[in-house]
């Protein structure tokens, strides 16, 4: 069941409160232990990640990445973007073969999509195909974007199968790629208009309603009996 927002407004406080007296350089980047093994699960696999964002960024966002794994594969691939490398002159998106389910500097990861078995080795390599293709390879914002979560928003775009439902925490998913006022939602199942990142509004059978006012989102999914709320997230009494 979801948390009732008191309880969620608490734990965040404790859990980013604990995140800003932390040290990057000593956070635990610790697998929580959600993510299938690679050495005992054969089917192909792609999940998408989200985890409350390092120190005071916590309060407001999370950070998003795509695990993948083909048939018989003994890892995952990761696909984010990761801000510092810009500082560094080398590409932000990351393709590495991290854990799946790292904690992100001390926050769990909530897994936000998980498709398996068959039709998933062609996904993957679509997957593939959207992150090399980015836009945004040399810049990052963390607001309005393009940032972790417009990365993922444009590959989950590209492989609208998976259905992906970005939290509202996941501020910059609505920077839309190649300065576009209208696109898909990134489940693919509605449309949105967004300026910059900025303002707009998202209507898709997935993701329900949502109105973006400077890069934070209020909306309603009534599939799922959801509010989506700056800050806390998603609310909801339904399991999902």
């Amino acid at each position: 069941m979801r948390w009732a927002i008191g309880l969620h407004a608490i734990g965040l406080v404790f859990l980013v409160g604990a995140a800003m007296g932390a040290d990057w350089r000593t956070a635990s980047r610790e697998p929580a232990g959600i993510a299938p093994d690679p050495e005992t699960t054969r089917e192909a696999v792609i999940q998408v990640y989200a985890a409350r964002a390092f120190s005071w960024r916590g309060y407001f966002g999370v950070h998003s990445w795509i695990a993948v794994k083909k048939t018989d594969a003994l890892r995952f691939v990761i696909y984010e973007v990761i801000g510092w490398r810009a500082y560094h002159g080398v590409s932000v998106v990351s393709i590495s073969h991290r854990a799946a389910d790292s904690r992100w500097f001390g926050a769990l990861p909530e897994i936000i999509a998980d498709l398996r078995g068959d039709g998933v080795d062609e996904m993957i390599e679509r997957v593939d195909a959207a992150a090399r293709d980015y836009p945004y390879a040399d810049e990052y914002r963390v607001w309005p974007g393009p940032n972790s979560n417009t990365f993922t928003a444009h590959v989950a775009r590209a492989v609208p199968e998976l259905k992906v439902d970005l939290p509202p925490t996941a501020i910059g998913k609505d920077y839309l790629p190649r300065g576009s006022v209208l696109a898909t939602t990134p489940s693919g199942t509605g449309v949105q208009f967004s300026l910059f990142g900025l303002a707009g509004l998202l209507v898709g059978a997935e993701e329900g309603i949502e109105v973006n006012l400077l890069g934070l989102t209020f909306g309603v999914d009534p599939l799922d009996l959801a509010l989506k709320l700056p800050g806390f997230g998603r609310i909801s009494p339904v399991a999902r």
